[in-house]
């Protein structure tokens, strides 16, 4: 597939407004609403980038880092951060919005995982994605050692193949020639 497209146009912008009945007895935002929003937001974003039908494929990653209470403005923000041959990898931020005071606070992240399929629900091959930022670009090295440590564990990949991984763990050569 020749084209080749930039993350900014996966871009994804979701508002919603905390309800009572998403709320627990805290009176905070279920946990599971809010996965239920980081998908659809993800499943968006990623249907974006290849402009095809998509399943999610797993959720690698979720950080609840601050409560959402009840009647707060939650913003998600989801862009593909790297494509892979079939499937792509999409981050979500999630905010707490305060538009009386003008306040935004970084409540929580995800990290999903999306396939496109065909009719029948077959993989197909999607579009390379380019990052332009430097939050785009570290996202999209990271990407891909979450994807080897992914194939690692699952069992389709052996460690000794890897190829970003393995450089976290090896020495530098010029500390090698040191200790010598």
């Amino acid at each position: 597939m020749a084209k080749i497209k930039k993350a900014s146009e996966s871009l994804t912008i979701m508002t919603n407004i905390v309800l009572p009945n998403e709320t627990n007895s805290l009176r905070n935002l279920f946990g599971g609403e809010l996965l239920a929003k980081m998908d659809r937001c993800a499943s968006i974003s990623a249907a974006r980038h290849c402009e095809r039908r998509v399943v999610t494929a797993s959720v690698n990653h979720v950080s609840f880092n601050h409560p959402i209470p009840e009647g707060g403005v939650v913003v998600l923000e989801s862009k593909v951060s790297r494509a892979f041959s079939t499937s792509m990898e999409v981050y979500v931020d999630v905010w707490l919005d305060d538009p009386i005071n003008q306040k935004k606070v970084h409540t929580n992240a995800g990290i999903y995982t999306f396939v496109a399929v065909d009719e029948f629900n077959r993989p197909i091959p999607i579009p390379e994605m380019i990052p332009e930022t430097e939050e785009e670009k570290e996202r999209f090295a990271a990407a891909f050692r979450r994807k080897e440590l992914s194939l690692i564990l699952s069992g389709r990949m052996k460690p000794l193949e890897s190829v970003e991984l393995k450089k976290l763990f090896q020495e530098p050569q010029e500390s090698k020639k040191d200790k010598k």
